[in-house]
């Protein structure tokens, strides 16, 4: 797996999951607050699969 989520991207969608995820522990929001795990997965390891068809890239090239 080459990384292709990086910077902004990355801490936007660990910071968005991390809320989902915290909101349905809480009862703020329904079961589907734990779909918030998808984003935060994909930013802890900086890859998207669903970035792969588009040829879609948020980190830089080495």
């Amino acid at each position: 797996m080459k990384a292709n989520v990086g910077g902004v991207d990355r801490v936007l969608r660990i910071v968005l999951g991390a809320g989902l995820i915290l909101a349905a522990l809480s009862g703020q929001i329904g079961a589907w607050g734990w779909l918030g795990v998808v984003p935060l997965l994909t930013g802890v390891f900086r890859f998207c699969p669903a970035y792969l068809p588009f040829g879609l890239r948020t980190c830089e090239r080495k």
